[in-house]
């Protein structure tokens, strides 16, 4: 189409006329010609509706007809040049193809023709404009009585301009003329054509002019005329103002504008005026800030004193006077004006310091609005009627134009509602409180705000959700107080603080409390109240604050007077659970009110707190009780995945059925978060059910929030510590998607992925898309899983690996990726290097773990393995051994070698850095490819200085020594023992420290009060016995300890068969007081799982005196403490409950590692939520320390120390040193959590620069605190069943 004919010419003249019509107002109300000519050029970025305007389309589809076939032509051109590497990426496309079409002669061809064409058509709509003000007579005679005055009037386009502006520009004097005609005692028709003068006149003119004060004065008197064309015309010079005019001019039209007569009784016309009041309202915040003080102040002020406004008695207006808060109300019911107004806190000061000082009126009107319509409620509720609902009332099909009054009292008290609710977020207008109201003698405090808040929850109507059209907005009390509450519950600070008080939490709890005693409730809709209930407890469970006013009450002195919320909640959920709430029997919300509920519940249980206060009650076991009875009566339909349409045959009954037990098994797997709820867990048996559902979860991605992410990682987590979790996370398919996802990562790459250009080189040694999978990993392979997991299971050892075969198991990622000893194995990996460093790293954090590398060094040989590879890691000569080659395998395996084959604290083992000298550029470690390993990765050994005589230590052996041991001895032995360690601490060592523990289990052990188990006699094997005798995990146990003995001059030669002689003969005499399980688990067969590495620290303390060490331990397995110090004391123990032990969980996990992770949340924040956020847990590295006794995390010293002090001052010192850890790694922890390589770090990482000694006070307070709950909970082992 190049060419236009005269139908064309036709059609887009009709069409420019359309559209210059429709953005009239936006051109008329500019300041000038320039700016109506830049906002008809951005007209696409400010008008919505520009690409439904017919001139727009006409011109897209003519454009697409005559340049769309040279696109089309050179997009084809592209792609088949982009196959060819010719042109890459999606801009360079673009430019290329636009560059393209301008040079093409289509395009030059069609801009000349739409040129020619748009200037006759621009002429046409000139000349027509000229003929239609030639015929209006009235305006013919206006433009000539303007011309002899000297007006210029601009009513055409020129050369220059593109539109008619209509705009008359004037003079000073010509403005006092027309302010003259504006005065009310001029004739009416002078005044209007006045008028019609000033709407053409630029807004920013008469603003800026002399004459204005005056003017304004005209203007608002004609407002009140009674002639409506006066208010139509100066109500839209106003909105002209509004919407062109910088603040600092528009807010003089407001103030003369919030002058209006409300007295007026055309209720219409005042309407209008406070319409275009609510407007700038609304508009005015968004610039004020660019502004003077002042100027706000003026606008908040006169707003207010409007606002203020009342029927005196005297006054002659009728007695349905409406206040201007009903009006506003009417155009702003839920209050945005004073939301905006105070959102900034430069608005916001002004507007609580005016309310504070002169306008207090309007807050003490709207409590009293509240306040009344309570009462209203409360009546009828008495009378047993319903109460008439307005707020539902618009969602009527016919359209009303009018209000009655009690609806219009009803708009009014939502708009105080809603303005009460903004304002008391902020501390300002808290400030305002307490009020005091004219027909009460007490004031009304922020408490009885809420209060009545909550009141009218369930005072005034509501309606099930359900009921509700979803297009329309509800305005009933009900979801507009919801609304109110849900913002105060995600505030923090003062917001949250005025809503965390008893009386409102018991005000809350009303219903629910009135349900749980039987009596009578009157209520409108009893499920929506619940759900509303419980969904405002759930935001209050679910900050630091709200939990413990739950738990403990706004004064936990008061805490055993009467029972706090959580008690309630608990009982009522129970309640619930076991359908013993009467009136909610049958009802169709009855699963979503027990939801909501549970999720309340949960909210606590999934702390360590709050589960320790809800354990008492067995919920886990009503929950579980009601999943089994769900499961039973309701078949569970498979998610259909190829034929969509089958889902409609799913009843809806099936569906609710099955939603419900989703329900149930998220709220079981929520207990395990926490070491002891995870305990609870196991109890239900439904611990398949939940790994099953979690695992379905993720798979199908629901959990798309990162809060959750944290939560299900910290779940994981907790499974992976214990092995009946970590089994059932392998079969749920759990550890295969794991697996199966990293290789991807790590060897494939993505498929979906469009590959424009290579992948970059990963610098990292892990790169940054693996991370992820790594940290899981990590997480997952504690010593539980990996024995259940790898437990007797040989490494495939494949001939031939295909690159297709994709690893699916633990077991495979160790023969894939760490030992690498065949040529095959290295062939069949894309990124070798990449890969291979991957599982070496992987390697170095599970060998930290000791048990974990006794397992992996006793099956799979991975030392030799590595020395092999280092052998064979060497340059070729033709004289003499070669030298190792420097790379990042090399390096790798050599601090894999190091921490493996060496055992020592931070001062005794030096680990190889993986990183080149900065100033040489040489790699400073020497390499090795045979044992032993190079001394220089052994720190020398302080030879001891001789220790000078000690008062305190004296006194301390001297009673330990006394044959007398009156009434008390043992807590003067420990009042001696931490003056001792404050200030010699170095003397509590070597045979001194055997001395004294030795003394002191001694005497505890012949005391009936002291001793916790009861043992039978033990009568030593031979002296025979020897290191064959052992499993092949001891054997390198004792290897390992005897090595690391003779290192610290603790052991002679022939050491290692007395430390096998205390093993065998432990063994022997723990297996008299074990019973007999039936388990799949592999941890619960007859020997213990693990090394023996607190027998093995006693040895070192007893100088390897075997006899010594073996009569120390029998006397020592009769103390609580053995439970928590020495695991394998417990293995299989008939001292426990035979479902724990069936569980495969160790006290020290469900009781010392879960108080850990109760007191860390207490005393140090930050890393709990340091924890939290990496998706780590205390627990499960405070296993680990706790397992080896601290063995390569601190010296031998401290280790001796650790074992002394939880001897001497009780086995609670066990959590203490913990927290103390934690508080001395507190920065390191915050750290690494920034850095999201915080379970590496711990895991790597020895305890530098960490002293027993230096935090002993701090333990002491700690001890004042806890001990009394931690103890309780230490000795309720026996009986631990829930």
């Amino acid at each position: 189409m190049s060419h236009f004919t005269s139908e064309d010419e036709a059609l887009l003249q009709s069409m420019l006329r359309q559209l210059l019509q429709s953005v009239k107002e936006k051109i008329t109300g500019a300041p000038s010609a320039e700016c109506a000519e830049e906002i008809l050029l951005h007209l696409e970025e400010t008008d919505e509706n520009f690409h439904n305007y017919e001139f727009v389309k006409y011109l897209r589809q003519y454009i697409k007809n005559t340049v769309g076939p040279v696109i089309e032509e050179e997009t084809e051109k592209c792609t088949s040049a982009q196959s060819q590497g010719e042109i890459s990426g999606y801009e360079t496309l673009v430019q290329h193809l636009t560059k393209k079409a301008r040079e093409s002669k289509e395009y030059r061809e069609m801009m000349h023709a739409l040129k020619n064409v748009m200037m006759v058509v621009v002429e046409s709509l000139i000349n027509k404009f000229e003929e239609d003000r030639m015929h209006d007579k009235e305006l013919a005679s206006k433009a000539k009585k303007e011309r002899q005055s000297g007006y210029y009037t601009d009513n055409c386009s020129d050369s220059d301009s593109s539109f008619n502006q209509s705009y008359a520009f004037m003079s000073q004097e010509q403005l006092q003329l027309l302010t003259e005609k504006l005065d009310p005692s001029q004739p009416k028709e002078v005044r209007q054509e006045a008028l019609q003068t000033l709407c053409l006149a630029p807004a920013s003119d008469i603003l800026n002019s002399e004459s204005w004060p005056s003017l304004s004065k005209h203007l608002t008197i004609s407002l009140a005329d009674p002639d409506a064309t006066f208010s139509e015309k100066i109500l839209r010079f106003y909105a002209k103002t509004f919407s062109s005019c910088p603040f600092n001019m528009t807010k003089e039209v407001y103030t003369s504008l919030a002058g209006l007569d409300v007295s007026n009784s055309d209720v219409n016309r005042l309407l209008k005026k406070v319409r275009l009041l609510n407007e700038y309202q609304k508009e005015a915040p968004s610039s004020w800030i660019r502004h003077p003080e002042k100027y706000m102040e003026e606008v908040v002020e006169s707003t207010l004193s409007l606002l203020s406004l009342k029927h005196k008695p005297n006054h002659p207006a009728s007695p349905d006077f409406l206040s201007p808060m009903h009006f506003l109300a009417l155009l702003d019911i839920k209050a945005v004006w004073f939301k905006k107004w105070t959102h900034a806190y430069y608005s916001r000061r002004v507007v609580f310091r005016l309310l504070e000082r002169k306008y207090k009126s309007l807050i003490n009107a709207a409590v009293q609005q509240c306040l009344d319509y309570f009462e209203f409620c409360k009546a009828a509720v008495n009378k047993n009627s319903k109460v008439g609902d307005f707020s539902q009332q618009h969602c009527s099909d016919t359209q009303d134009f009018s209000y009655t009054g009690p609806e219009l009292q009803y708009i009014y008290f939502v708009h105080s509602l809603c303005l009460l609710g903004r304002l008391l977020i902020y501390k300002e207008g808290q400030n305002l409180f307490p009020v005091q109201l004219k027909n009460k003698k007490a004031t009304v405090s922020i408490t009885d705000v809420l209060v009545l808040f909550v009141q009218l929850i369930y005072s005034s109507p509501s309606y099930p959700r359900t009921a509700l059209p979803a297009h329309t907005e509800n305005y009933s009390p009900e979801s507009l107080v919801m609304e109110i509450l849900q913002v105060f519950c995600d505030q923090t600070g003062c917001a949250a603080e005025c809503l965390y008080t008893d009386t409102v939490i018991d005000a809350l709890l009303h219903p629910v409390q009135s349900l749980l005693n039987g009596t009578e409730v009157y209520i409108n809709c009893l499920e929506t109240t619940l759900l509303d209930v419980a969904d405002i407890l759930a935001r209050i469970a679910g900050s630091e604050d709200g939990l413990s006013l739950l738990l403990y009450g706004e004064n936990e002195k008061n805490a055993k007077d009467s029972p706090t919320a959580a008690h309630v909640l608990v009982q009522f959920t129970k309640k619930l659970l076991q359908d013993d709430i009467s009136l909610l029997s049958g009802s169709e919300f009855m699963p979503v009110v027990k939801g909501a509920f549970i999720f309340v519940c949960r909210q606590m249980y999934r702390t360590c707190e709050g589960l320790q206060m809800l354990i008492p009650y067995g919920l886990h076991e009503s929950i579980a009780e009601a999943w089994r009875k769900t499961s039973l009566l309701s078949e569970r339909v498979p998610t259909p995945v190829t034929d969509a349409d089958s889902t409609s045959s799913i009843s809806q009954e099936s569906k609710t059925s099955l939603l419900w037990e989703e329900t149930l098994l998220d709220a079981l797997l929520n207990f395990s978060t926490t070491p002891k709820g995870l305990f609870l867990l196991h109890s239900t048996d439904a611990m398949n059910d939940c790994v099953n559902f979690m695992f379905n979860s993720l798979s199908k991605k629901i959990q798309t929030n990162e809060y959750e992410d944290f939560g299900n990682r910290i779940i994981v987590t907790q499974m992976a510590t214990t092995p009946m979790a970590a089994v059932a996370l392998q079969n749920s398919g759990f550890v295969k998607a794991l697996v199966t996802e990293l290789w991807a990562l790590l060897e494939c790459g993505k498929d979906d992925l469009r590959i424009t250009q290579p992948k970059s080189t990963p610098v990292d040694p892990i790169d940054q898309s693996c991370q992820k999978s790594f940290l899981f990993l990590v997480n997952l392979l504690t010593y539980p899983a990996v024995f259940e997991l790898l437990s007797k299971r040989d490494i495939p050892n494949k001939p031939m690996y295909s690159f297709r075969e994709v690893p699916t198991d633990v077991i495979d990622i160790i023969d894939r990726l760490i030992i690498l000893n065949s040529e095959a194995k290295i062939h069949s990996l894309f990124n070798y290097e990449q890969s291979h460093i991957f599982g070496l790293r992987l390697l170095n954090v599970l060998c930290c773990e000791l048990n974990t590398l006794l397992l992996l060094e006793t099956q799979y040989k991975v030392s030799q393995v590595l020395l092999t590879a280092q052998e064979e890691n060497v340059t070729e000569t033709l004289e003499g051994p070669g030298v190792f080659i420097i790379d990042g395998l090399s390096v790798e395996r050599n601090h894999v070698l190091v921490r493996i084959n060496l055992i020592g604290g931070p001062q005794e083992r030096i680990l190889p850095l993986r990183e080149l000298d900065k100033d040489s550029g040489l790699y400073p470690w020497p390499m090795f490819s045979s044992l032993p390993v190079p001394k220089c990765y052994l720190a020398e050994i302080p030879r001891k200085a001789e220790s000078r005589q000690d008062k305190d230590l004296d006194k301390l052996l001297k009673l330990l020594r006394s044959p007398d041991k009156p009434t008390g001895w043992a807590e003067v032995c420990r009042k001696q023992f931490c003056k001792v360690m404050k200030t010699r601490p170095d003397s509590i060592s070597g045979p001194i420290l055997a001395e004294l523990i030795e003394k002191f289990v001694s005497h505890l052990s012949e005391s009936k009060t002291d001793c916790y188990f009861s043992t039978g006699s033990y009568k030593a094997m031979g002296a025979d016995v020897k290191k064959e005798n052992l499993s092949s995990v001891q054997q390198l146990g004792v290897e390992m300890t005897v090595r690391y003995g003779k290192y610290l001059n603790l052991l002679k030669e022939d050491a290692e068969n007395g430390l096998c002689f205390v093993l065998k003969n432990c063994e022997e005499f723990l297996k008299q007081q074990q019973r007999t399980v039936v388990s799949s688990l592999c941890c619960l067969q007859e020997h213990y799982a693990g090394y023996d590495w607190f027998a093995s620290s006693v040895f070192l303390i007893m100088s390897g005196d075997r006899e010594r060490t073996l009569m120390f331990l029998q006397q020592f397995s009769r103390l609580l403490a053995s439970a928590f110090l020495w695991l394998p004391r417990l293995h299989l123990s008939m001292h426990l409950p035979v479902t724990t032990v069936e569980y495969g969980i160790h006290p020290v996990y469900f009781c010392s590692a879960h108080h850990v992770e109760m007191l860390l949340k207490a005393e140090l924040p930050l890393v709990c939520s340091a924890f939290h956020m990496s998706g780590f847990t205390p627990s499960q590295i405070c296993l680990q320390w706790i397992t080896q006794c601290f063995w390569n995390y601190m010296d031998w010293s401290e280790i001796c120390h650790y074992i002394a002090i939880c001897i001497f001052l009780g086995p609670d010192y066990q959590i203490y040193i913990c927290i103390s850890l934690f508080r001395h790694l507190q920065q390191d922890i915050l750290k690494h959590t920034e850095a999201r390589d915080l379970q590496v770090f711990l895991k790597e990482e020895a305890l530098h620069g960490f002293r027993v000694s230096d935090y002993l006070d701090y333990m002491e307070s700690l001890e004042e605190l806890y001990r009394p709950m931690l103890l309780k909970d230490m000795k309720n082992i026996r009986t631990q069943n829930t």
